[in-house]
């Protein structure tokens, strides 16, 4: 049985797995609708399911509609803008290096927000945690590398978009986390739920000005596409939905390197359905981060 204060581990698995199939649905728009067009269907579509979650979650809980105190909202502001701004980053990044030492790079995102938790939220991590954290981390770095790849380290400018790409990702982590623990007066649940729907409405009205602005005719597209958009909406609510409830229970840092499996998830769809072999390397980076996360739970 899981108490309160560890249901964050089975919030995160869910979270990942939904992020998985969410990742899957938005990879089949972006021929159609191109990257920021498929990016913004997670928040465009999502934020009306957020709403119903909110809506459900208050009338199950009774708890009062909250309003937060005036710092929430730099916090939410700094959580969904730079989500964005990661996003960018990452995609200027793929351009100029491979997508596998990018992601080498990215995955450096659960030491950063352990740093940034620590200085901006204060959030206590044990020695055996961080060490956990590093672990984790250098597993993912194994597994995504492939032979050759290591070169794309000496080349300066994808590196530095890399890891800041991973810092933004960190920030935004810590910046959602900072939302949902100052609003008051009510379960952590509907303070998670409160906090997605506002993160969704600011990350849904940049990128559609945004999209208005630079490319009006893939809003149409958008819209023309609206029934397999609304499912990628509904899974990527869904997904933030528990990130969020578990940002309410634990620092960051612990929710983003348990998301570490993602990559033993992607290993067993490569495996299973497109018996891709596992090599020594790949394998030597699972046993890594299976022993990271374990020591991260165990902690």
């Amino acid at each position: 049985m899981f108490s309160i204060a560890s249901l964050w581990i089975p919030f995160t698995l869910i979270a990942a797995l939904g992020q998985v199939a969410r990742n899957a649905m938005q990879r089949s728009l972006t021929g159609p609708l191109g990257t920021w067009g498929a990016t913004n269907i997670r928040f465009l579509f999502g934020f009306p399911f957020s709403v119903i979650f909110c809506a459900l979650v208050i009338a199950v809980t009774g708890d009062p509609v909250p309003w937060p105190a005036a710092v929430f909202w730099p916090w939410l502001l700094l959580g969904a803008l730079s989500q964005i701004v990661a996003t960018g980053l990452m995609l200027l990044a793929m351009n100029d290096r491979s997508f596998v030492v990018t992601t080498a790079y990215l995955k450096t995102e659960a030491i950063q927000t352990a740093i940034f938790g620590f200085i901006f939220l204060s959030d206590h991590l044990t020695v055996l945690k961080v060490v956990a954290i590093i672990i984790a981390t250098v597993g993912v770095v194994i597994t995504a590398l492939r032979p050759g790849g290591e070169k794309g380290f000496a080349e300066l400018k994808p590196t530095i978009i890399g890891l800041v790409a991973a810092g933004c990702f960190a920030l935004s982590a810590i910046g959602f986390r900072g939302a949902i623990i100052s609003v008051p007066g009510a379960s952590f649940v509907t303070t998670a739920s409160f906090t997605l729907v506002f993160g969704l409405f600011v990350q849904t009205l940049v990128l559609t000005v945004y999209l208005l602005a630079r490319a009006p005719d893939v809003l149409m597209k958008i819209f023309g596409l609206w029934r397999p958009s609304m499912l990628a909406g509904f899974m990527g609510a869904f997904a933030s939905q528990f990130w969020f409830l578990a940002f309410a229970l634990t620092a960051a840092a612990n929710v983003r390197t348990l998301a570490l499996v993602e990559v033993l998830f992607a290993q067993a769809v490569a495996y299973y359905s497109f018996k891709q072999p596992i090599s020594a390397r790949e394998l030597s980076g699972i046993v890594l981060i299976v022993l990271g996360v374990a020591l991260l739970v165990a902690a």
